[in-house]
């Protein structure tokens, strides 16, 4: 079994799920070994067993650091049941099974074994940072707290491990999550009309909102998206609700701005909602022929058959709060895991995705350390 797997099922042998997170025992154990391997150690605890860690390894020549991010916590497991252990001890053909393994355990064993084969070429030359957050699931927790406690190391470019087959992705969408109320007047089931129901209130806003688009496409983030995931209303079947809230997810481009979507939104609502928002993350897009980016793509078209071109994906990372608090460095999202497999029942990396990536960020470091950004 080589290294890089070995530490995969460490790390997935650490049960992170969130909520509630839990990734105080992951993190110390993963603290413990980046300072035995050289690293200098940051640890920041954000809650009860939740945590986040910085890892620098330093270099002599001056200049900037490269730097990755990548999270520990992990989705539930859902209610399907697994066929596999989901905590990382099976390993079957070429498919390494366990909750995180592609998001994203498996990247974070990578670049790490990267920069402890390379430790020489990294301290001979402008050094490495590592970010590694929890609560990242649920709306970049740590990275938001870990930003609000203290003054981050800088950066000359940023790599996030997030699942992309290891194709290099410039950029992700923006999210807006926020909680539509209604508000009612609470009555005897029998008796209705003395109420006022806030379950019709919000049949009424969700037929508004049907119709209701967050703005523009994007050259290349393409159409924006709104989906309203979750309702609850009422507690019995025999009153009239007072209380009825439904939970939107609007998926953004840096074209738009989130305050006016909201604002939008409200006024199309109208008064009977009261709108809150739960997460507001902006897009993430670094310029494809920005140097260093064209220099990963160049590194990266080996692994794969067709040209490389700009490529976005849908989902938010930390880069979102992480790129501001840094001074907005080029940034790219590439990991080995698949990104169809997070968040599913049995998910796996591939061993070969695995073992590219670990090579990969090494090349990507040897590069950094020779002629930076």
């Amino acid at each position: 079994m080589s290294a890089v797997v070995a530490l995969t099922q460490q790390l997935l042998g650490f049960n992170t799920i969130n909520p509630p997170g839990d990734e105080a025992a992951c993190m110390a154990w993963l603290a413990d070994y980046l300072e035995q391997a050289g690293f200098t150690v940051q640890r920041h605890s954000f809650g009860d067993r939740r945590a986040n860690l910085i890892a620098t390894l330093p270099g002599a020549a001056g200049g900037a650091p490269l730097g990755f991010t990548g999270h520990l916590d992990t989705v539930p497991l859902g209610n399907a049941e697994w066929q596999f252990d989901p905590f990382g001890t099976d390993v079957r053909d070429d498919r390494l099974y366990g909750r995180g393994s592609s998001d994203m355990k498996a990247a974070i064993a990578a670049f790490i074994l990267a920069c402890v084969r390379h430790k020489d070429a990294i301290m001979a030359g402008s050094g490495v940072v590592l970010y590694l957050t929890g609560g990242e699931e649920t709306g970049c927790d740590g990275a938001r707290a870990l930003i609000a406690s203290q003054t981050l190391p800088q950066p000359g470019a940023l790599i996030v491990g997030e699942p992309t087959a290891n194709y290099p992705v410039i950029g992700h969408k923006g999210a807006l999550w926020l909680r539509c109320e209604t508000r009612g007047k609470t009555a005897h089931g029998a008796m209705p009309h003395l109420g006022i129901n806030a379950i019709y209130l919000a049949a009424e806003a969700l037929g508004k909102i049907q119709h209701f688009s967050p703005g523009a496409p994007h050259p290349l983030m393409k159409q924006p998206t709104l989906n309203v995931g979750r309702i609850q209303g009422g507690l019995n079947i025999n009153s009239v609700p007072d209380r009825t809230a439904f939970d939107v997810d609007i998926r953004t481009a840096p074209n738009l701005q989130h305050a006016e979507i909201r604002q939008r939104l409200a006024t199309t609502l109208g008064e009977t909602v009261f709108i809150t928002t739960l997460v507001d993350l902006p897009a993430v897009l670094s310029a494809a022929q920005q140097r260093w980016i064209q220099q990963i793509f160049q590194l990266c078209q080996p692994l794969h058959d067709a040209p490389l071109t700009p490529r976005i994906v849908p989902y938010f990372t930390d880069a979102s709060l992480l790129l501001p608090a840094l001074g907005s460095p080029p940034c790219v999202i590439l990991g080995p895991g698949e990104p169809t497999l997070a968040h599913q029942t049995d998910e796996y990396c591939l061993l070969s995705r695995l073992a590219e990536a670990e090579a990969l960020y090494g090349e990507i470091i040897v590069q950094w350390m020779t002629d930076g950004a």
